[in-house]
């Protein structure tokens, strides 16, 4: 996972520890525990929506090691409203957008970014989901130990609404 060229395709995965990856400014502390899926793969691959759903936030966090481009969209899956974040983007990801933006399960809605505008990493897909209405654009991405067993339960395993990845 740490040592990958550029545009090689990998699973990160959901509730894993990675040791000594997240050491920038942002995330003080230890934090390591990974809340989301990453797909890695060339810079540019489309990003679909998952469900049918609308945007709920948008935008760029620019500091190292942060998701760069960002989209948060909103869902009602069976009665239960879930959001998902699409992290590590291009810029024109979010051109054009606006806050309840209808999307349609499918629906080429971001791409890839490469590592000047995604955080600095390679380029890949941070997808997230969470059961607590985001404030912002973002969400934390991975939490610290002590945090692990609330964040279970509020950023639920990915692979419920991508499926078995791995």
């Amino acid at each position: 996972l740490w040592a990958l060229k550029d545009g090689e395709k990998y699973i990160g995965k959901y509730n894993e520890v990675r040791p000594n990856m997240y050491n920038t400014a942002i995330f003080g502390g230890i934090r390591n525990i990974h809340m989301g899926v990453d797909i890695g793969g060339p810079v540019g691959t489309p990003c679909m929506a998952f469900a049918d759903g609308k945007i709920s936030h948008f935008g760029y966090n620019p500091e190292p090691g942060d998701y760069g481009h960002v989209i948060i969209t909103k869902h009602n899956i069976s009665g239960t409203t879930v959001w998902a974040l699409y992290g590590h983007l291009d810029s024109t990801s979010v051109k054009d957008k606006s806050i309840g933006q209808i999307v349609n399960k499918g629906e080429v809605i971001a791409w890839f970014g490469a590592r000047h505008e995604n955080g600095g990493w390679e380029p890949h897909l941070h997808f997230q989901l969470s059961l607590l209405e985001p404030e912002t654009h973002d969400l934390p991405g991975v939490v610290a130990p002590e945090d692990r067993a609330q964040a279970l339960l509020d950023y639920p395993d990915p692979r419920l609404v991508l499926g078995p990845i791995y």
